[in-house]
């Protein structure tokens, strides 16, 4: 069997699952998650040790410490990739929902039900943690998943998806309800974006080069993912100790996430007695700070600058400071180099809260807390499958009611259209 034979057999088999998958009941896909948790929970070690095989390796090609931090599957993390999945089983089943109903003039009741999308395929790097989301959020949905990871995390990968095909199959449900592409080959990927007869949504996990290829490719509709270069701006009637810890664990706490503060702006008014407070933290922490003229005066060790700088996710300990004279500027820079991700002010305005609110264009916009909290967990929707940085369909945190649509149910008593 050739590439494609395999892709296209794997896909008319997602294809197939999800016919299954759309009639399952709430109850018969919860059992089929708690088989998956004990299928995982006994296969811990194999899991494990194939994670650590792939760090091994990362490590010997080199890869960025902040890419190894997302790959490696620490014990806590293995134990939060299972109360994931546990999460879900707790969560309401949006398929089947009703979100609306009117009657028309006419007698005809129309209602909108939420109904599974359909064959979903992901595409993502690094992070194995992502295979057990996105399988989780997906069979709960009603959805089946093609799962292509990068080649990075191969082995954690298909260790995961075995144990849950285990579960599956233990639970009555067809193994193909999550499919994994078992290569490395970057052709499969080309292969997959093509087949719209198959596959219904394709959503891209990854850095920028990632996103952009999938997107020009694809025939298949394309949910993006995108960088999150995610700004926190200190408003200069700001609780100044609030800012430190905001802006610190926004920057610090896990530097490797698309959540992670990338650029700090800074009112003038503030800049002198502010930036050496979080400056002095952040150094200690061992964060490069990039900053433009004025912070370069401020902070003497600062790096300056380039226009590159306001662009970048940096995913690492590098941070890009620049002072600003008001919230129209800071908002500006935000809608000019932002991502339309996740950003955030510390302010004890009211009113430039709310302002900051209306107009900076980004899928999650925060007050006085910090950008780390754009997560489905965080959010009370249980596991993600990504933030979509799209306008379309979906926008932030994707949890199950994104993994639906919907469609118009009409109910009659022998009207005819005249």
């Amino acid at each position: 069997m050739s590439l494609k034979e395999e892709i296209i057999s794997l896909a008319r088999q997602a294809k197939e699952a999800y016919y299954f998958l759309s009639q399952a009941s709430s109850e018969e896909k919860n059992k089929a998650l708690q088989e998956v948790v004990k299928s995982m929970e006994r296969r811990r070690e194999e899991i494990l040790k194939a994670n650590q095989q792939d760090v091994e390796e990362g490590r010997k090609k080199g890869l960025s410490k902040a890419l190894i931090d997302r790959l490696t599957i620490t014990e806590k993390r293995f134990e939060s990739m299972v109360r994931g999945i546990r999460e879900v089983v707790s969560l309401p089943d949006p398929v089947g929902e009703v979100i609306k109903m009117w009657r028309r003039p006419n007698g005809l009741l129309i209602g909108k039900m939420r109904v599974p999308i359909g064959v979903i395929g992901i595409i993502y790097e690094s992070r194995p943690n992502v295979t057990s989301d996105a399988a989780s959020l997906c069979l709960k949905s009603g959805n089946s998943v093609i799962l292509r990871g990068g080649s990075e995390a191969f082995r954690s990968n298909q260790a995961i998806v075995e144990a849950w095909k285990e579960g599956l199959e233990g639970a009555g449900f067809p193994a193909s309800c999550v499919q994994f592409v078992p290569t490395v080959e970057r052709e499969a990927v080309n292969i997959l974006l093509q087949l719209h007869e198959f596959i219904d949504l394709i959503i891209p996990r990854g850095g920028e080069g990632l996103i952009r290829k999938v997107t020009e490719i694809s025939t298949i509709p394309v949910i993006k993912h995108y960088k999150g270069v995610c700004h926190v701006y200190v408003e200069e009637d700001a609780d100044l100790e609030m800012a430190v810890r905001i802006s610190f664990n926004a920057k610090v706490q896990r530097p490797g996430v698309c959540n992670a503060m990338e650029t700090l702006l800074v009112h003038e008014k503030i800049a002198s007695s502010f930036l050496p407070r979080i400056g002095e933290k952040l150094k200690n922490a061992g964060v490069e700070i990039r900053g433009c003229p004025r912070t370069k005066e401020i902070l003497p060790y600062a790096v300056e600058a380039k226009e590159e700088d306001w662009y970048e996710e940096y995913l690492d300990l590098i941070l890009a400071v620049k002072v600003v004279k008001n919230i129209d500027e800071a908002i500006k820079h935000i809608n000019t180099y932002g991502s339309q991700h996740s950003d955030a002010i510390v302010t004890s305005s009211y009113s430039r809260a709310l302002k900051f609110l209306r107009e900076v264009d980004s899928a999650c916009v925060y007050v006085n807390a910090s950008t780390r909290f754009t997560d489905g967990g965080e959010f009370g929707m249980g596991a993600e499958i990504g933030i979509s940085t799209d306008k379309l369909h979906a926008r932030g945190p994707m949890g199950l009611e994104e993994l639906t649509t919907y469609k118009f149910i009409i109910f009659g008593e022998g009207q005819i259209r005249e």
